[in-house]
C-alpha cells in the first residue's frame, strides 16, 4: 500500500528552515516544496510525460510569491493538460514565448518595422508626415496593444472624435496608413489576413478641395507683395525657387548643392525625395533667372549643405512649410499655399498652348495611364527646357519694377517693363 502524504499547511510552510542540504516535502499530487541551503523555497512539480512517458519536473514559482493555493491551483491545472495529453513544460513555454511574441508584435513595433521600408519609396518628409499623424491618432491608444488583438471596432472608436471635428481628409489618411501597417503585418508573416481593408468606409468621405491658388493675372500682385514683405532672405529665395522650378514644398525646400549640375545646367532631384518613388529621379531643367538665384545664394549656403538652411539649425533643411508660412503673413491665408504656386505655372502653361504632357512632366505628375507609363520612360528634357525658359521669363516679365533676386541678370536689380 502506497504511503500517504498529508497535504501541507500554512503553518508548516512558515516553520520551514534550510538545512546544509537541499530537501523536498510533498504537498501530494506531485507537487514539492523544495528546500535550498541557502533559504530559497520554490514549489518543484514532478510528472509523467503524456507523449514520452519519461519523468519530467517544472518551476510554479517561488514561495511565498506563489502561495500554497496558487501551487495547487497550478498542479491542477497541469494534471488537466496531462489528461488531455498536452505536455504542461511544453505548454507553458509556448505561452512565454506567445507572450513574447505579442510583446515584440505591439502596433507600435510593426508600425516601425513599416517606416522603414515605407520611408524606402517616399520622401523623407513625406515619411515624417506619416509617422506624425499615426503618433498623433493612434498610437495613444494602441501603441502597446499586439497586432493580432486590434480590431476593426476598437480603431473605428479612436478615430470617431476625429471625425467628428471635420477632420474626414485626416481620417481618410490615417485609415490608409494603419491599413498599409495591417498588410504589411500579413506580408511578413505577423497576421494571417488584414481585416481593415474597407475600414474607412466606416467614415463619410471628404469633400474634394482644391488647394488655394491665385488666378493667374494676378501673378505680377504676388510678386509685388512678395517684393514688399518683411521676410527672411532665404525664404524669399526659396519663394522664387519654388515659383520658377514648379516642384513641390518639400521637395524645393530640401534642395542640396551636390544635386546642382552647373556644367548641365540642371537640377536632379534623386527618387527618395520625391513624392512617388516608381517616378525616379526628376531632372529640372535650370533657367537663366534659376542660374542667377543660385549666384545668389552661393556666398550665403554655398558652404553648407542645402540650399535654403533652417534657421536655427543651418545643418539642416528649412522646412517645407516656410513659404506656406510666409505667404500667410502677407496676407494669402486661405487665397494661396505654396504648392499653389504649382497651379500658377500649371494654368499659365495650359493657357498658352504648351504641350499638356511635357506641362504634366515639368510637374513631375504620373501618368494616370499605367500601361503607357511603364513604357514611357522619357522625360522630355530639352523640350522641357524651352517651357521652363519661356515660364522664368514669363515671372520676370510679370514683376513689373518689382526687385526680383532671380532675374536673367547676374545683379539684384529692378525689373521693369
Amino acid at each position: 500500500m502506497p504511503k500517504q502524504v498529508l497535504p501541507l499547511t500554512k503553518t508548516q510552510l512558515e516553520k520551514l528552515a534550510p538545512k546544509e542540504k537541499e530537501f523536498k516535502i510533498s504537498d501530494g499530487g506531485g507537487l514539492f516544496i523544495r528546500v535550498k541551503p541557502t533559504g530559497t523555497m520554490d514549489w518543484r512539480f514532478i510528472y509523467t510525460n503524456p507523449i514520452t512517458k519519461k519523468r519530467q519536473s517544472m518551476s510554479f514559482g517561488v514561495y511565498p510569491t506563489v502561495s500554497l493555493t496558487r501551487a495547487r491551483n497550478k498542479r491542477d491545472e497541469a494534471r488537466e493538460l496531462i489528461s488531455d495529453n498536452i505536455d504542461p513544460k511544453a505548454h507553458k513555454e509556448e505561452k512565454q514565448r506567445q507572450t513574447l511574441d505579442d510583446k515584440l508584435t505591439t502596433f507600435k513595433s510593426v508600425m516601425d518595422d513599416w517606416i522603414i521600408v515605407k520611408g524606402s519609396k517616399v520622401s523623407s518628409d513625406h515619411a515624417t508626415d506619416i509617422k506624425r499623424s499615426l503618433e498623433i491618432h493612434v498610437l495613444p491608444d494602441l501603441a502597446d496593444r499586439p497586432i493580432k488583438e486590434i480590431t476593426n471596432r476598437e480603431v473605428i472608436e479612436i478615430l470617431k472624435p476625429l471625425a467628428a471635428k471635420g477632420s474626414l481628409e485626416m481620417v481618410k489618411r490615417v485609415c490608409q496608413r494603419i491599413n498599409e501597417v495591417m498588410t504589411f503585418a500579413v506580408n511578413t508573416g505577423l497576421l494571417e489576413h488584414n481585416s481593415f481593408a474597407g475600414i474607412r468606409h466606416a467614415f463619410d468621405n471628404p469633400k474634394p478641395q482644391n488647394l488655394p491658388t491665385i488666378e493667374i493675372t494676378k501673378l505680377p500682385d504676388l510678386l509685388s507683395d512678395i517684393n514688399r514683405a518683411s521676410i527672411k532672405t532665404i525664404t524669399r529665395c526659396l519663394i522664387e525657387w519654388q515659383l520658377h522650378t514648379m516642384v513641390r514644398p518639400s521637395e524645393a525646400a530640401g534642395a542640396r548643392w551636390d544635386e546642382i549640375d552647373f556644367d548641365k545646367e540642371i537640377w536632379v532631384i534623386p527618387e527618395h525625395r520625391m513624392k512617388r518613388g516608381e517616378n525616379g529621379e526628376h531632372r529640372v531643367p535650370l533657367t537663366p533667372q534659376t542660374l542667377s538665384l543660385l549666384g545668389y545664394l552661393k556666398p550665403i549656403s554655398g558652404h553648407r549643405e542645402f540650399l535654403f538652411p533652417a534657421d536655427r539649425n543651418p545643418k539642416n533643411h528649412t522646412h517645407p512649410s516656410t513659404a506656406n508660412m510666409a505667404l500667410k503673413r502677407m496676407g494669402y491665408h486661405k487665397k494661396l499655399v505654396a504648392h499653389g504656386l504649382r497651379s500658377i505655372a500649371s494654368t499659365t502653361l495650359n493657357e498658352q498652348g504648351f504641350d499638356p504632357e511635357i506641362i504634366e512632366t515639368c510637374l513631375s505628375h504620373l501618368d494616370s495611364n499605367t500601361v503607357r507609363r511603364a513604357y514611357n520612360r522619357g522625360d522630355y528634357l530639352e523640350r522641357r527646357r524651352k517651357i521652363m525658359a519661356w515660364w522664368s521669363q514669363h515671372i520676370e516679365d510679370a514683376a513689373r519694377g518689382s526687385i526680383m533676386i532671380s532675374t536673367s541678370s547676374k545683379t539684384l536689380r529692378i525689373v521693369n517693363n
